[in-house]
């Protein structure tokens, strides 16, 4: 049974998906990019790493397997186990294992696990229908002086014509010019008693805003009763798991042994797997839990790995 189509299917939906005794691929969003010297944009994207130190199974991937092909749990854990097998095999005889849609995996010269992405698929659903594109250079014509002294040159040169003089016009032409004189004067006075009109009755109001506020008495007829304010609680969904026991007296050792070394330890309640869940610590983001668990790695066991989940 291929499993990466049901790796790709999960990585749309959860930021780690573990493949039991593998590792596990890990997805961050990448905001759009653009690019100034290729006029090129690309839309924000989900890029995918994977680490190898996360090998414990958290069911996400068979429990996937399990109820898309209608099998059992067990069964479902037994293809994986089996294709898990195929990739170790064909990597130790130096062979390339190419994940449809996710990227291929290798053996470097030291004999560490090395992952290229594939970066034919965008797991990230919000930019679902965007694309890359490429922008063509805007070119901005300028006129030459030549061209711009063309336009500025007449068309049509207009003759006035000369007609004789008429007495009667410039009679009329001063009476309409000494009509235009006195409107403008008779304008002015009309402004001049509005505005002053208008001061008055501001001036007025004022005063009987004045009284109206000076009169006024306020009254509280009750007090303001008590107002109680509630703090939103920060998420903490990243959680390092240090171990998931079937019996609850181990999960309990467990949880006071971590409390003692000073771990912020957490015990969760039985999944539905029959196993309690004993947690190192739980961390608002993605960056402090990772840099957690290295140091948890180094110090503690490499068996601790993260679970992304809303508790």
């Amino acid at each position: 049974m291929k499993i990466e189509h049901y790796l790709s299917q999960l990585l749309y939906r959860y930021q780690c998906v573990t493949v039991p005794a593998f590792g596990a691929f890990l997805t961050e969003i990448q905001s759009a990019q653009v690019n100034a010297d290729g006029n090129g944009f690309y839309p924000p994207k989900k890029l995918v790493s994977f680490n190898s130190y996360l090998k414990n199974n958290d069911g996400l991937l068979a429990n996937h397997i399990s109820l898309t092909e209608k099998i059992s749990y067990e069964t479902a854990v037994q293809h994986i186990q089996k294709e898990v097998a195929l990739w170790k095999t064909a990597l130790q005889n130096n062979q390339n294992v190419s994940l449809a849609n996710i990227g291929t995996l290798s053996l470097n010269f030291e004999g560490g696990l090395v992952f290229e992405a594939s970066n034919h698929t965008n797991y990230f659903t919000d930019a679902f229908g965007l694309s890359s594109f490429i922008s063509p250079i805007i070119k901005r014509e300028t006129f030459t002086e030549e061209i711009a002294a063309e336009l500025e040159k007449p068309v049509i040169d207009f003759i006035p014509e000369t007609h004789s003089n008429r007495s009667y016009l410039k009679y009329a032409a001063v009476f309409v010019i000494g009509l235009g004189v006195a409107g403008f004067f008779w304008n002015n006075y009309y402004q001049e008693q509005i505005q002053q009109r208008t001061a008055l009755v501001q001036t007025e109001v004022q005063k009987e805003v004045q009284n109206k506020i000076q009169e006024a008495t306020f009254f509280i007829k009750s007090p303001i009763s008590n107002v109680t304010l509630t703090v939103k609680e920060t998420k903490m969904p990243y959680h390092i798991v240090a171990g998931a026991f079937r019996n609850e007296r181990n999960a309990q050792k467990i949880y006071e042994r971590l409390s003692q070394q000073g771990f912020k330890a957490k015990r969760i309640e039985k999944n539905k797997f029959g196993l309690f869940p004993v947690l190192y610590g739980s961390y608002a983001n993605y960056a402090e839990a990772q840099k957690a668990m290295a140091q948890i790695h180094k110090t503690q066991s490499k068996e601790a790995w993260l679970m992304i989940k809303d508790l």
